[in-house]
């Protein structure tokens, strides 16, 4: 690396360490594994957002004992070295000072000259994450050595402007992660919006009569193939009741029936403008079919709804999204192991009856306000994006030194560094060769 700000210095992670090392998986495995004990880190612990307890796993004494050479101290770095989550890191808390690391994660533990959260905050900036996730390790040998680790350059800033550095980053990923957590609530609020949109939609109509009394009388409202067999190239595409979701129908997975079966159910041939409602599985979602499915089926999953010509489908079709149409057909839910929908039951569900003007009118006002909802939806989605790619620029500027100002009353990290080699030259040399036994 070059180009450093004034006052920083290169240093290898060999140099700016105590300790690079990984552990192991206990004989037995999981069976290895208790309720309680002395706590093993896994990769699933470490997210850049901090260590979680979640997926915990914990050794016994005698366990623990075999993996003494990787014991993690407070502030340890800790850093995925393998497969799909390799490159997440994070600093260990003082929750987990005594804890044991499996193979899959490293611990780094810096000199006490060199802040641990600068080294965390170093492994995930974007030029690291690019560096371990894609070019060198992640794609072809999907692990991380000791010796690769140790190889790693480091802009080493004075120590005062590191942990300026680290407050800085946790200041405005703090902002960021608040706002973050904001807008992950979006998704759902627009489902409770869209919610209240349907109910208040439908809430003033007093008139009702059968959901029957609006179809097609020829075809009344039934099921569809009652055993579709295996998925038959060319066959006649076929919609069961996972292809309905946020009213519309998904057209890429539609199973494929030999039209041999298909002949004997034209009465569920479609046409399109038909409503659709999953009376098996994902009991209540709905959609209208469109004109491309026309000559297509349906399997006895779901239910076909043909509206009369004086019934617009969409009306129907929104109408049974309602929290009270839910709750008739919840009501109507039977069964244990495979749940669904009695077709009698759903025949008698009480539909508003208007005018098509009047329903076209509702059809209006409740897609107008989806519009509106949805672009709002759509500006949370993109804030969410610009706020992670916020993130990742705090990162890369922190580390060309552009995210504090430098203070020329700074120790530089040139002394910082000699002092840190000349610990290491007067540090007793670890003895090789092997134990003798009694």
């Amino acid at each position: 690396m070059s180009g450093f700000p004034q006052g920083w210095e290169a240093i290898s992670f060999a140099e700016a360490t105590d300790k690079i090392g990984s552990g192991a998986t206990p004989k037995g495995g999981h069976s290895a594994y208790q309720a309680s004990g002395i706590p093993l880190i896994r990769s699933q612990n470490i997210h850049f957002k901090g260590f979680t307890d979640e997926g915990l796993v914990f050794l016994s004494d005698t366990q623990a004992e075999k993996l003494n050479g990787v014991i993690v101290r407070t502030n340890d770095v800790l850093l995925n070295i393998t497969g799909a989550s390799i490159g997440r890191v994070t600093v260990a808390p003082e929750r987990m000072d005594g804890a044991r690391v499996n193979q899959h994660v490293a611990i780094i533990r810096p000199k006490s000259s060199i802040e641990p959260a600068f080294i965390a905050g170093f492994l995930s900036s974007p030029p690291m994450q690019q560096f371990i996730v894609a070019e060198n390790y992640g794609v072809t040998r999907q692990a991380l050595t000791k010796t690769m680790i140790e190889e790693i350059e480091l802009p080493l800033p004075p120590l005062p402007e590191q942990r300026r550095i680290v407050v800085k980053i946790d200041s405005l990923t703090g902002k960021s992660r608040r706002a973050r957590d904001h807008l992950d609530h979006i998704p759902r609020l627009v489902e409770k919006y869209k919610q209240a949109v349907l109910n208040l939609a439908f809430s003033h109509f007093a008139e009702r009569t059968r959901l029957l009394d609006m179809v097609e009388s020829e075809r009344g409202i039934p099921y569809g193939i009652v055993q579709t067999g295996t998925p038959y190239e060319g066959g006649v595409p076929t919609v069961r009741c996972g292809d309905i979701k946020s009213f519309c129908v998904g057209l890429d997975q539609l199973k494929r029936v030999d039209p041999r079966i298909e002949k004997n159910y034209q009465r569920t041939r479609l046409k399109g403008g038909e409503i659709l409602l999953a009376i098996r599985g994902s009991v209540g979602e709905t959609c209208v079919v469109p004109v491309q499915l026309s000559g297509c089926n349906i399997s006895r999953e779901v239910a076909m709804i043909p509206p009369k010509s004086n019934v617009s489908s969409k009306f129907v079709m929104y109408f049974l999204a309602t929290s009270e149409a839910k709750r008739f057909i919840l009501r109507s839910t039977k069964g244990v192991a495979q749940q669904g929908i009695n077709l009698r039951d759903l025949k008698e569900l009480p539909t508003p009856d208007c005018p098509l003007d009047e329903q076209i009118g509702v059809i209006e006002r409740i897609e107008s306000a989806f519009a509106w909802i949805d672009r709002l939806a759509a500006d949370a989605t993109s804030a969410r994006k610009l706020i992670d790619h916020l993130d990742q620029t705090v990162l890369a500027k922190a580390f060309k030194g552009e995210l504090v100002p430098q203070d020329t009353a700074d120790e530089p990290a040139s002394i910082l560094l000699e002092r840190i080699r000349a610990e290491r030259a007067a540090a007793p040399k670890a003895k090789r060769g092997r134990k003798k036994t009694a």
